[in-house]
């Protein structure tokens, strides 16, 4: 087990039982270590809806209560609700999902009472981990008091301040359900709004989206609700609930950091947050100051918390995934926002939505307005880890091996090395190659004059990765 961008992630069959308690019970240990909690607190338990979630969520509990804390069970729930209802609490949470990854897989996400864990507070744990592995592991589940109502209802309540009331009347939207833990409360905040909200595609069994490199297969099926229901976009999340889908009018996705940028604006921020592998239009595109961090939410809270620490105000955050954190209050004009520095899928669904409404616009007019270079992004799916280490290494390793390898598309211009390489080709292509931090995949993002042109980089990009993986194995 080892944790990547946003929490510990592995196979379903390495992770219950021994694996899940070892780690809840060192999260436990840390947490008294630190004195973010004390001998019979409550610490919040929350869950997707993954076949293994509910079993790997009853051994977390079983664990935390042998650590000498109170465990509550809050049931299927969004991450940002949960993360809301601890902050209220002051107590720690942590989250069983694997969010956008297949159902072989899952993961923990944890929370301390003030927000997520960092990277140091993760090396602590897997530190303690360690050395409770030498013993015996207790890996029997246990049950909780249900506090899943009270958790909804103050997210529900959250959601409520964002808009004037009545602020969707007239819009159809379509909320693709799959098996989103996120898909009736998204059904209930529209409706709340005065949309007409239309259930689509709800699944019992757990679908994978992956809202930042939507399928072709999802895609598909979004055109196929957008004409039939004559709808005037489609919203979603991934599995947990904290990362955005939007589609226009014609079931066309919305990049998740055009989401980001909306909602920036809607918040009128003041520093925006955001990792490299956001758009780098972004900067032009509006009045706030930007940093960029590696990918991750616990670098893009770093950066708030960085912004705060120097007096800065307005800070927020998001990723190419559209999840979204704030690190200030914010006035939406309806209400304040208290600072939620965990990824929430709800606010720029709202904002995208109310900015529709405003300028009386289709959503495909108002992404075309904002000019950004067009971008695209895909990833290389079972692919192994010590293959895409290997690859990193390689580029990394001299200038002539890096221009070697993109010698088919382009000349290299520039390239910078925050988190994987992104290179800025001659042309003023961007190509940007990265293993994923949670999964066995490699990731390519590119940014393009059109359209078209992004698409074919973005396929002469992976063609490159998977020629020099057949090379290596040969």
């Amino acid at each position: 087990m080892k944790f990547g961008t946003s929490g510990l992630r592995g196979l379903v069959t390495d992770l219950e039982g021994r694996a899940s308690s070892l780690y809840t019970q060192a999260f436990g240990r840390h947490l008294l270590e630190t004195g973010a909690a004390q001998p019979g607190d409550a610490v919040l338990v929350g869950r997707d809806f993954r076949p293994s979630s509910p079993g790997i969520a009853a051994t977390c509990i079983g664990a935390l209560r042998r650590a000498g804390l109170s465990p509550i069970d809050c049931g299927a729930v969004p991450t940002p609700a949960l993360a809301l209802y601890g902050t209220q609490m002051n107590a720690a949470s942590l989250m069983i999902t694997g969010s956008h990854i297949p159902a072989d897989r899952n993961g923990i996400k944890f929370y301390r009472p003030d927000g997520e864990i960092d990277k140091q507070d993760e090396m602590r744990i897997t530190a303690i981990a360690a050395e409770l592995d030498r013993g015996q592991i207790d890996t029997t589940p246990g049950e909780a008091p249900d506090r899943s109502a009270e958790a909804e209802a103050l997210f529900l309540a959250r959601n409520a301040a964002m808009l004037p009331a009545g602020a969707l009347a007239g819009l159809k939207v379509g909320v693709y359900q799959h098996s989103t833990v996120a898909r009736d409360l998204m059904v209930r905040v529209l409706e709340g709004y005065g949309a007409d909200a239309v259930p689509l595609g709800r699944s019992e069994d757990f679908i994978p989206v992956d809202t930042e490199a939507v399928s072709a297969e999802t895609i598909e099926l979004l055109k196929g609700w957008a004409r039939e229901h004559g709808l005037d976009a489609i919203v979603s999340a991934d599995g947990d609930g904290d990362r955005p889908l939007v589609s226009d009018e014609t079931g066309e996705p919305l990049r998740g950091d055009l989401l980001g940028l909306i909602a920036a604006k809607f918040l009128k921020a003041q520093v925006v947050v955001t990792p490299v592998t956001s758009n780098s239009g972004i900067e032009a595109a509006g009045r706030f100051e930007v940093v960029r961090t590696k990918v991750g939410s616990p670098f893009v809270i770093a950066g708030m918390l960085a912004a705060l620490e120097t007096g800065k105000t307005g800070v927020m955050g998001f990723e190419a995934n559209g999840g979204l954190l704030t690190a200030s209050p914010f006035d939406t004009g309806s209400g304040t926002l208290s600072p939620l520095p965990t990824r929430d899928s709800f606010l720029p669904v709202l904002a995208t939505l109310a900015l529709a409404v405003r300028e009386k616009k289709p959503l495909s007019q108002i992404a075309a307005g904002f000019r950004l270079p067009f971008a695209a992004a895909d990833r290389l799916e079972n692919f192994p880890v010590e293959t895409s280490a290997a690859l990193m290494a390689h580029l990394r390793q001299s200038d002539g091996n890096l221009a070697a390898f993109l010698a088919p598309i382009s000349t290299v211009g520039a390239k910078s090395d925050i988190d994987g390489l992104r290179v800025t080709l001659e042309d003023r292509r961007i190509v940007h190659f990265r293993p994923s931090g949670n999964a066995p995949e490699m990731r390519c993002y590119v940014e393009a004059g059109t359209e078209d042109e992004a698409k074919s980089l973005l396929h002469e990009g992976l063609g490159l990765i998977r020629a020099w993986a057949a090379k290596v194995e040969r």
